[in-house]
């Protein structure tokens, strides 16, 4: 692929940005959607040569669908802004995709070390992946590091704007009979100065899971 547009979701991420956009590979462009962000996010992530788009909408889902609608590339690949993930390894996801092997790639996180993925969080993932696997969808994780056709994606409709975002793509995914290849990526520590929004805290993964509940509805 010559050129692959990047939707980073980005809400208070100044810390975390530099690195993120310099490890992207080359021909991969950054397209950060500030969701209200009060620390200087935008104005780094366009410093560091990203597209910035603004989505006053609060919620993951919001972030990520204004992206992918901004994105102007045949493949889109979607990533966490916080440095938890190696844009390094978005070749390998976007391999299948292009190779006509996999309608949607995504990352299955390994933590490189002890506490990266606290407790509640691994916990309330193996059982919405249950769930998954139960509806046909052989993956362990709800990907938030994944490559997919653009077109495909809009065509999916997918309808959440909070939290539940990444539980609907997959189950959609899984309904439409999507060919569905799923790789190790690295989990690291995220940038000193960020927190996760979901599984920094047991009320984020509550508020997630609660998110996720109602896509289940």
């Amino acid at each position: 692929m010559d050129h692959v547009d990047v939707v980073l979701p980005c809400l208070d991420e100044a810390a975390a940005l530099p690195g993120v956009l310099a490890a992207l590979p080359a021909g991969y462009r950054a397209i950060v959607v500030d969701n209200g962000s009060t620390d200087g996010s935008p104005e780094i992530a366009a410093a560091h040569g990203a597209t910035v788009v603004h989505e006053p909408r609060r919620g993951y889902g919001a972030a990520v669908h204004t992206g992918l609608e901004r994105a102007g590339t045949e493949i889109v690949c979607f990533l966490d802004a916080d440095g938890s993930l190696d844009p390094g390894e978005l070749p390998e996801l976007v391999a299948p995709v292009a190779g006509g092997l996999a309608r949607l790639a995504v990352g299955r996180r390994v933590p490189v070390g002890r506490g990266v993925w606290p407790w509640h969080a691994r916990a309330g993932n193996l059982v919405l992946a249950t769930i998954l696997r139960r509806r046909g969808l052989h993956v362990s994780d709800i990907a938030p590091m994944r490559a997919a056709r653009r077109v495909d994606l809009l065509e999916l409709g997918v309808r959440d704007r909070a939290f539940g975002y990444p539980l609907e793509l997959l189950l959609r995914a899984a309904a439409a009979r999507w060919p569905v290849v799923e790789l190790d990526v690295a989990y690291r520590p995220r940038t000193a100065g960020t927190r996760s929004k979901v599984s920094g805290s047991v009320r984020g993964t509550l508020r997630a899971v609660r998110d996720m509940a109602g896509v289940l509805r």
